[in-house]
């Protein structure tokens, strides 16, 4: 996954803003998959199990164009976006016209424009989070959080076929067991998912698949899926802020 893996690897290095090339430079491409993605909602229902935010305050980092945003704000007391790419933050604002209590800042994760314990429920989505290296992040979501709220991380699981091994082939630097291991190491709590991903056409599969990977390894993933669907595994990292006194 060209954006994933790259900003895997930045992640080891102090950079403010980690690129995301398949949503930056094809953003409609990006919309197209983004609704063929967990067609079936395993990986919301997920995320509710580990926090429902019906009537609480809700922060999603690293938010796109905000395309998950109306669906936390259909439960959500208040839902705000941080999005670092001018472009994407425009885009967001424009989705979230008619929804009230949806909102969208510009800012990156190492440095969240949101007071002190102002969230309940702290959300990315293959977004930031890759493991070694977000640190920064982690310490600004626990700022931004109160206390008994959640942290919710969602990366890909690179070692379920078939998107993981198209995932590790495109960057072999790319360790999901290493990323297993550090979201453990900081008290994360892991939930694996099989969400299906299901598209209209052919053309917009493999549209999908080619802003993905590389030309070598997107033609590989395109000739390995018959059809208009196909499962990809995530996995679900929460790690819950402590609501009291912790003596050790």
């Amino acid at each position: 996954m060209k954006g994933f893996v790259r900003a895997a690897l930045a992640a080891v290095r102090p950079v403010d803003v980690l690129p995301s090339p398949n949503i930056w430079h094809w953003p409609d491409v990006y919309e197209v998959e983004n609704r063929a993605q967990d067609v079936d909602g395993a990986i919301w229902r997920v995320l509710a199990e580990g926090c429902d935010w019906a009537g609480l305050d809700v922060v999603d980092v690293g938010c796109g164009d905000g395309f998950h945003l109306p669906v936390f704000a259909r439960r959500a007391r208040q839902v705000v976006g941080v999005e670092p790419h001018p472009p994407l933050v425009r885009r967001a604002r424009a989705r979230l016209a008619d929804v009230p209590n949806a909102s969208v800042v510009a800012g990156p994760a190492q440095r969240l424009p949101l007071p002190d314990n102002s969230a309940d429920l702290v959300h990315a989505r293959t977004a930031y989070f890759f493991g070694p290296g977000c640190e920064p992040g982690l310490r600004e979501a626990d700022r931004v959080l109160r206390p008994g709220g959640t942290m919710a991380i969602v990366d890909l699981d690179g070692s379920a076929e078939p998107y993981g091994p198209w995932l590790c082939a495109d960057e072999p630097r790319y360790n999901p067991v290493d990323v297993e291991e550090f979201f453990t190491a900081q008290g994360f709590v892991m939930r694996r998912v099989r969400a299906l991903w299901r598209f209209e056409t052919r053309e917009d599969l493999e549209a999908v698949l080619r802003i993905e990977f590389s030309a070598k390894i997107a033609e590989r993933a395109v000739a390995q899926t018959p059809g208009l669907s196909f499962e990809v595994g995530y996995r679900v990292h929460t790690r819950r802020k402590p609501s009291g006194l912790v003596v050790p």
